[in-house]
């Protein structure tokens, strides 16, 4: 809390205004309403080396289901880090992620006419009594359950087309889809097996009791839909990327931008199934502090998020962060767990370096260069939008053409979706002196233990 101190004595003195000492650990378990505001308090600020210990509430069809949210997702209220100015980046390691939901739903997804303006994950309105973003009362259970507080119509923006209830095992390793019966018991109790933190304001996707598959089984492997910093300008959560912040432009709500503004996004929404405990991600910083936000875990997600939808789940998550001076992107960087490298991506083993010394010396090549894996971030209207973004960010980091990106992801990596239809990231190894050069080189060192001797 900000202490205000006046000098009693020296009335022309101006009032003082201490911030609070840096917090070695901020936890965090109040969320925003749907949007990033850069013009809001951040919570923190946490020690620059420190922790963020969050309680996130589900993503994507909670609050699709809850017009009085103004995104797609109820994410955390972002933490303030130490030092971080904008121009900076915040490396932010993934420490632990765990799934607390006892079992969730999802499905395809039907915008419901009459219940928005123009966009459904921002702008609901209750087709009855008009109300903008109306708060809304659940009753019973099924898709017909979210209704106008003010009149007492459905209300959620959105129906499931062809959906499924899930439920987890004890320890989160798998899970079965169930039937109706069983998925209208568990609506009955959305909140409990939902796990719903207590200050989430969504409706339970639950509730509505989706069963049109039964008995398929799934293995859990679970990472952040949304981990980033905020932007520089309001945006809704969910629409902070390239691909969904199209449909901010020229948008008849109050948060519509131009596609100039769209630059000031930070692209915290990747939906990348890599962004999972053990991997480090590098975020732009567009505000002072930063403002360190999360959200919409996934239990599970296949590249692309091809439904449009996954299994969204409550859980907790540790974050330790570390600012990187001056490092001055646009976009997210990802340092991913070695299983989640392409098999081209993986760093060269000593007896592979030792064969490609020794094949260099027969054709009278001096030297080979020594490499790590990068991942780099990129978004657009669509895959090839993305893909090209994706490119130009590599190239500007790491002072190389775009050209020679296109032949190292090409030879030492590759291009993989995070979400359809416009997230990817461009993955390869990068030389070791131009990770040194932008300060990378030792997260590179840690995350996979290279011995560069």
């Amino acid at each position: 809390m900000t202490t205000h101190l006046s000098e009693v004595d020296a009335p022309v003195a101006p009032p003082r205004c201490e911030s609070p000492p840096a917090a070695e650990t901020v936890l965090v378990d109040r969320f925003t309403d749907g949007v990033l505001d850069p013009a809001l308090p951040m919570m923190g600020p946490v020690r620059n080396g420190g922790h963020i210990v969050a309680n996130t509430a589900p993503g994507c069809w909670g609050p699709m289901l809850t017009p009085c949210l103004r995104g797609g997702h109820e994410v955390t209220i972002p933490v303030a880090v130490e030092d971080a100015e904008i121009g900076d980046a915040i490396a932010i390691r993934i420490r632990e992620i765990t799934v607390t939901s006892i079992a969730t739903a999802s499905g395809t997804d039907a915008p419901q006419a009459g219940r928005f303006s123009g966009d459904p994950f921002v702008a609901g309105r209750c087709a009855e009594c008009g109300t903008r973003n109306p708060v809304t009362r659940v009753e019973g259970i099924g898709p017909e359950a979210v209704r106008c507080a003010n009149c007492g119509a459905e209300a959620a923006p959105f129906k499931i087309g062809h959906g499924y209830t899930i439920a987890f095992d004890d320890q989160r390793r798998v899970g079965v889809t169930v039937d109706q019966q069983t998925a209208e018991t568990i609506a009955r109790d959305a909140r409990h097996f939902a796990a719903m933190p207590a200050n989430s304001v969504q409706n339970s996707v639950l509730t509505s009791a989706p069963h049109d598959l039964v008995g398929m089984m799934a293995r859990l492997r679970p990472f952040m839909g949304q981990l980033g910093t905020t932007p520089a300008i309001a945006m809704p959560d969910s629409h902070n990327a390239g691909d969904f912040g199209q449909f901010l432009i020229g948008a008849e709500h109050d948060l519509a931008i131009t596609e100039e503004q769209l630059e000031l996004r930070t692209d915290g929404h990747m939906d990348i199934d890599a962004v999972r405990a053990g991997a480090v991600v590098v975020c732009p910083v567009k505000v002072p502090g930063g403002g360190i936000y999360l959200g919409d875990m996934h239990a599970l997600q296949g590249d692309g998020e091809i439904a449009g939808h996954t299994c969204d789940v409550a859980g907790t998550v540790t974050l330790q962060v570390q600012v990187l001076k001056g490092l001055n992107i646009d976009g997210p960087l990802l340092f991913p767990v070695s299983e989640d490298l392409p098999y081209l991506a993986q760093p060269f083993s000593q007896s592979e370096r030792a064969t490609a010394a020794a094949l260099a010396r027969q054709y009278g090549v001096d030297d080979v260069e020594q490499t790590a894996p990068l991942s780099v971030v990129g978004t657009g209207r669509d895959l090839n939008a993305a893909t090209d973004n994706g490119l130009d960010r590599a190239a500007a980091l790491l002072d190389m053409s775009v050209p020679e990106v296109r032949n190292r992801a090409t030879i030492n990596g590759g291009i993989q979706i995070g979400r359809h239809p416009g997230v990817v990231r461009v993955t390869f190894l990068v030389p070791i002196d131009r990770l040194q050069r932008r300060g990378l080189l030792e997260l590179a060192q840690r995350q996979y233990g290279l011995n560069l001797a």
